[in-house]
């Protein structure tokens, strides 16, 4: 019984797996957010793009 005691105490200071967790969940999340605001990114990235290549050709004429 004090084995299972002592490994119980062991695994629940373990924290080697600790970080590559939390980058998983932080993905996961970035990733959602990612996919539920697709569409109103992709329209900000296509109209600042059209801005630059207006603002391009007004340079070079």
């Amino acid at each position: 019984m004090k084995k299972l005691k002592n490994f119980a105490k062991r695994f629940c200071k373990d924290e080697s797996a600790q970080g590559a967790t939390e980058y998983i969940l932080l993905l996961v999340v970035v990733v959602g957010l990612i996919m539920v605001f697709k569409d109103p990114i992709k329209r900000m990235v296509s109209d600042k793009l059209g801005q630059l290549q207006n603002q391009i050709q007004q340079v070079n004429p």
